[in-house]
């Protein structure tokens, strides 16, 4: 997400080195392509003209500290510019209230409602130690109340069950009541979805609000959608008193105008952001953070929530423990590291949020043939023995051509995985040095070559 939009402003802004102060003339140039950058990034019109108007009145005439160059002051203008048009603080769910909590979840068909209720299911589960149940409303859409019940199961929320011959109105109030009865602390209601805005579906919804009286009402919008999502935000922002958005499907726009529309068309915050269709995809939305991520300076906080989140803390105390001592980073490691990463969203999700760092790297990353050619160091690592993957160097031409054959690969892949494990535990001794770490990310840049990883 921001892809396109961090590329074009990260280019305009060098265009100002060399100045010594800020003037009309000199950021003309430089707002235009701003301009421009936000409007490829189909971000709405008057939003893109508020914008523009507010960095115009606050960089004209301002001095440039002696540290700062006139580029650098025009990104802190920019980036303010950015977090006010998103929202200045994250704003959580509303759960101050008497149990059951109710979340109503309203949008179009496809914004990906379900999911996200299964993803907010989870995140309340693990992160504030919440009872949760969720219920489906939904009695059109074929499956989708056997969809919400699979995923009730897989992230550890209570079901109540429902049928398509009921009235969803009866469904939300039934829900609630048991809610209350067995002292659920948290009851979210996935509601029916409709492929555009119609009266019929309004009026459901406001029925459903009106049985249940949510503390939350969240409003899913397909991210993809663009000024699009802005605008069906606000039809339903009108008809109902919504407390909050979910974008969805962040992951597959590279744009981001959704992210900066929303919040000033419709008034409402935006309170979490959805990628790809694993439940832990659900992330709070901080408009600095995301505003740091737009200009290229990363978001070295949301990476070390997510690892504390995500990561097996123990394994990673062993891991640590063990190259402190000076023992080898073996091919068990190495797998293990993979499997952190992919609970992590991958390389390139990692990259993204590392300041300075993503640019090209990030690019060639999100291609989704890395994530085939990661399975397949994976599926080579798993077909060697123990003793192989604990002392590679054993590994001769003949067991190279019994592990190729198991994985379903290539000599030449196995060769590639042995000489890229060698690469690494280079770099893993040198964790012991004091030090080392300032290094570490300029190492790794190193050895990915222009195509992305080896194979």
């Amino acid at each position: 997400m921001f892809d396109n939009l961090t590329e074009r402003l990260s280019r305009t802004v060098k265009n100002l080195r060399g100045q010594g102060r800020l003037t009309e003339d000199n950021i003309k140039d430089t707002l235009r392509e701003v301009r421009m950058a936000l409007l490829e990034a189909d971000v709405a019109l008057p939003v893109v003209r508020d914008f523009i108007d507010r960095v115009r009145e606050k960089a004209v005439g301002q001095e440039v500290l002696t540290s700062l160059s006139p580029g650098q002051a025009l990104i802190k203008v920019v980036n303010d510019e950015l977090i006010a048009t998103m929202g200045d603080n994250h704003e959580g769910l509303n759960l101050a209230a008497r149990p059951p909590v109710v979340v109503l979840m309203a949008g179009l068909q496809g914004a990906g409602k379900t999911t996200t209720a299964a993803k907010l299911a989870r995140r309340l589960i693990e992160q504030d130690k919440k009872r949760v149940m969720l219920v489906s409303a939904d009695v059109y859409r074929p499956a989708a109340i056997e969809q919400l019940k699979t995923l009730a199961g897989e992230v550890g929320a209570e079901f109540f069950p429902s049928d398509p011959s009921q009235k969803p109105v009866d469904i939300a109030r039934a829900a609630f009541d048991t809610a209350r009865r067995d002292l659920v602390d948290v009851l979210i209601v996935d509601t029916a979805g409709r492929l555009h805005i119609d009266d019929a579906m309004m009026d459901e919804i406001r029925a459903i609000h009106q049985a249940v009286e949510p503390q939350e009402t969240l409003f899913v919008v397909d991210s993809m959608t663009g000024q699009d999502a802005a605008n069906t935000a606000k039809a339903f922002g009108d008809a109902l008193p919504l407390s909050g958005v979910v974008l969805t499907k962040t992951d597959g726009d590279a744009r981001g105008g959704a992210a900066l529309s929303v919040r000033q068309i419709t008034g409402r915050p935006i309170k979490f952001i959805g990628s790809g269709e694993k439940t832990d995809a659900l992330e709070a939305f901080h408009p600095d953070r995301i505003a740091s991520r737009i200009l290229g300076m990363g978001d070295i906080l949301s990476l070390v929530e997510e690892a504390h989140q995500k990561v097996d803390q123990d394994k990673a105390r062993k891991l640590v423990r063990k190259v402190r001592k000076g023992k080898g980073f073996d091919l068990e490691d190495l797998r293990d590291q993979f499997a952190q990463m992919d609970k992590m969203g991958g390389l390139s999700s990692l990259i993204d949020k590392l300041p300075g760092v993503g640019g090209n790297i990030s690019a060639q990353l999100q291609n989704p043939e890395h994530m085939k050619q990661i399975r397949r160091m994976v599926a080579i690592i798993d077909s060697m023995t123990p003793q192989e993957r604990r002392r590679p160097e054993i590994i001769n031409g003949s067991r190279k051509r019994r592990v190729a054959q198991g994985s379903g690969t290539q000599i030449q892949d196995v060769n590639r995985l042995l000489k890229q494990h060698k690469q690494m535990q280079k770099m893993m001794k040198k964790m012991g040095n004091k030090g080392a770490m300032r290094g570490m990310m300029s190492a790794m840049k190193g050895k990915l070559p222009p195509g992305g990883m080896p194979f």
